[in-house]
Order: structure tokens, then sequence, then C-alpha cells
């Protein structure tokens, strides 16, 4: 049988819990732990079904602005399916690439990012007359948005240069950190000048969880709070549609609208879109809301039409597969084969989440609107895309577990990877050793040989 080499080694439980709660808690660990290929089978599951339900609604929610569009109410839904297609390519393209070649060449997918970054800004950016942000790059028949890909880029780039690097010293030159800080300052503000504040602190949710994994203080990590508490409350004082949204947000948490047909317009028909829906729903396809009373029923508020024709329990099944995606992408971080791949997995699981939470929170009125999509259920091009490649990515990293690598060795692979053709995954074999000073590497390989004494009437000792 094959062992598997380079098992992390556990630390050992407390023998006695001190409540029923915690019981549970620690069965419903070994019950995890006892099946290594958990966190592989879950992720891999739990996108798939997002991925379609997502075709299902988006095809459900643009039938009429796709016939008022183009006069055909399967123009959106084609044109979405194409790019799922495209996304579970990238899906699978990702699972088949090792971990540590994709860290070959994440520095250039950072790169090309801050590159992308900055085009968008110039006149080849566009969507600022149409959504009130320029975010994207038209090219054809696609339209890129950068924001999305820098946010991959950040979380694969940040890995490399964060790892095994010393969290006490965050401003030394050569440790990384600084350089980190810089890049992600940098990608921060060309997506605020963007217009896009949603994505930017979406941004900023994923430099803060990469910051976390890597063992920064808490006192930075509350600094960057603040400062991101600051930047709300400049944005709400400036006037303009932003202050606007914050004051729609103060409404919906009174639950009484002032201005339903004006600034409060999309909020007000999301809640009554939720409304609509009770507990089962009106029935898949039957939405109200998507005949031109709902703003961008198909992207920023689709999880008022799930509400609306799924029901709560629509509504309940999206909060827990994007609950249960959080949770195993994290556990996956926690028992990474190596820095590497926690810090990755943390940073790819985090940003799909949190701009989950995010959309789901301001449709619900818990959170102002911010303008972003729900990951893997609005419609969207490249977006689609990327965020089945990041998955793709979480993925491999989920099989890459020592525990998994041993199950793979010894039991053989999963049906799915045997019918996508990927590979059996294979284990660290020479972990990176940090770079040394050439005259302490002399030194070290040129060692001088302590004294010999001469011990009378016994042995000679050799002084080690």
């Amino acid at each position: 049988m094959a062992v598997q080499q380079g098992t992390t080694r556990r630390a050992p439980r407390s023998t006695e819990p001190t409540s029923k709660l915690a019981l549970k808690v620690r069965k419903f660990e070994e019950f995890l732990d006892s099946r290594p290929l958990i966190d592989y089978t879950m992720i891999r599951s739990i996108v798939l079904v997002l991925a379609g339900l997502g075709v299902v609604m988006v095809m459900s929610s643009s039938m009429a602005t796709s016939f008022a569009d183009s006069e055909s109410v399967w123009g959106v839904a084609i044109r979405q399916t194409v790019m799922v297609i495209g996304g579970l390519i990238a899906f699978w393209v990702a699972l088949k690439t090792p971990p540590e070649r994709l860290r070959s060449f994440s520095a250039v997918l950072m790169a090309a990012s801050v590159i992308l970054l900055i085009l968008v800004l110039t006149p080849l950016g566009t969507g600022r007359e149409e959504v009130g942000s320029q975010s994207w790059i038209v090219l054809g028949p696609l339209r890129l948005q950068p924001s999305e890909v820098a946010r991959v880029a950040i979380a694969m780039w940040g890995a490399k240069v964060l790892e095994h690097r010393n969290p006490q010293r965050l401003f030394q030159a050569n440790n990384g950190f600084l350089a980190f800080f810089i890049v992600a300052a940098i990608c921060v503000a060309l997506i605020a000048a963007q217009g896009d504040m949603g994505m930017a602190l979406s941004f900023a949710v994923v430099v803060a969880f990469i910051l976390i994994f890597a063992g920064v203080p808490k006192k930075a990590i509350v600094y960057l709070g603040i400062g991101g508490a600051f930047s709300l409350i400049v944005a709400f004082l400036s006037g303009g549609f932003r202050s606007a949204r914050f004051h729609v947000y103060f409404d919906a948490l009174r639950g009484h609208f002032d201005d339903t047909q004006g600034i409060a317009f999309q909020s007000h028909q999301g809640f009554l879109s939720l409304a609509d829906g009770h507990i089962f729903g009106v029935g898949l396809g039957q939405s109200r809301a998507k005949w031109f009373y709902l703003p961008e029923a198909r992207n920023d508020f689709i999880f008022a039409i799930i509400g609306e024709e799924l029901g709560l329990w629509g509504g309940t099944l999206v909060i827990s597969l994007f609950a249960l995606l959080g949770f195993f992408g994290f556990r996956t971080a926690r028992r990474a084969q190596s820095q590497y791949q926690t810090l990755m997995a943390a940073a790819l699981t985090a940003a799909v989440v949190s701009q989950a939470f995010v959309n789901i929170g301001y449709v619900i009125g818990l959170l102002p609107v911010t303008g972003i999509q729900l990951p893997m259920l609005s419609a969207g091009g490249t977006s689609a895309v990327i965020t089945l490649g990041a998955m793709g990515v979480l993925a491999n990293v989920a099989r890459h577990e020592p525990d998994a690598i041993s199950a793979m060795q010894n039991y053989g692979r999963p049906v799915f990877d045997r019918m996508l053709g990927v590979q059996e995954p294979r284990p660290i074999t020479q972990q990176r050793q940090p770079r040394q000073h050439p005259r302490e590497q002399v030194q070290r390989n040129h060692r001088p040989t302590a004294p010999v004494r001469q011990a009378t009437g016994g042995p000679r000792r050799v002084r080690r």
C-alpha cells in the first residue's frame, strides 16, 4: 500500500468535551475526518449545482428583456449556457493543472490584471453610461470585466508572495508583505476609479482573508477595517447616487420606502418579488417582476426572482449552498498540504462567498445596494468563466489534501476524475528552502572541524 508523504500531524484533541454541543461538534469533525475526499466531493458538487441552477434561473428571468432586445426569448439564455459551458471547461482545465504549476504563472496573471485595470479607464472601457461604472472592456461579442480577473490573480499571486513570510515584519522590503500591500492598494484604487465600489469592497475582502491566513496581527486587520468603514462614510456623505443608496438602505431597515418611484424603485420591487414568493413560490417561469418591473432581474437582483419563483425554500437552498461552499472551502484551506495552497484556497473561497452574501444581503435589505452580481447564478459573460475556473482551482487544492492523496493512492481515483481524465494528485516531495545569503551558505557547507582532545588513558573524544 502506498503511503502519503508529508501528511500534516494534527494536534491531539481534548479527551473530555465541555458540553453536549462540543461533543456533537467533535463527532461531526470525526465524521468528516473519516472521509478524506469529502471536501473535494462537496466543493465540486456545490459548484455544479449552482452552475446548473444559474442557467435555469437566467433562462427564466431573461425571457421578457431578451424578447424586447432580439425578438427571441432564448437569446440571453443561449448566451449564458455557452458561457457556462466555457466556465466548466475552465473548471476542468484548472482541475487538471497541478497547484504548483499554477504558482509559476501567477505573477504574469497579476501583471496582466493590473494592465487590464488601467486599460479599462481608457476609451477602451465601457459601461458607465449603462450601470454607472466603467468596468468592462468590449472584445467583439465578449465583455471582459478586468476586476474579476484581478480578484483571482491577487489570490494566486498573493499566496505565492506571502508563503513562508514573517507576518511580524510587514514593511520590510524583502519580506513580501510590502509588495503585496502596494499591488493590492493599486488594484483597489483602479477599481474604485472605475466607479465600481461594490467590486472594490469585494476585492478588499479577498485581500483581508489572505492576510488573516498569512498570520498578520489582528491590529493590522482592524486598521484595514477602520479604513474601509471610513471609505463608506465618505461615500455616504459625498452625495450622488451612492449616498442615495445608503438612504434607501436605511428605509429598507425601517420597512418603509419614501420614494418607491425614484431612488427606491429597484429595492422596493425586489421586496415585492420576495413577498410574492411566500414559502413555495409562484412556480418556475411564472415571475411577474421580470416583465420590466424589476430592473436588472437577470443580473444584480436575480435572487429576488429566485425567491419569487421558488419561494422561501429556493432562497434557503441558495444561501445554504453558498454557506456550505464557504465551510468546505475554508476547511480545505486549513487542511492543504502547503501554505501556498492554504492562502490561495482561503482567498478564492472568500472571493466567491463574500460576493454572494453581499449580493443576497442588499436584495433582502440588510446591506446597501452595491451592484455586484450573484456568482454562478447571475447572467454574465466572462465572469461565469472566471468564477468557475477559480472554483476549479479550489477543488484542485481540495483533491491535493494529504489525506485525499493518500486515499487515492490506496483506493484509486473517484469516478468523476476517471471520467474526465484527471490524473492522480501527487504530494509535494521537496519543500522549498528559504534563500540564504551566499556567505551563510559557504559557512554552513564548510564548517570548521572541532579540535580533538586526547584523553589520558582512554579513547579519543570528539567534541560535537
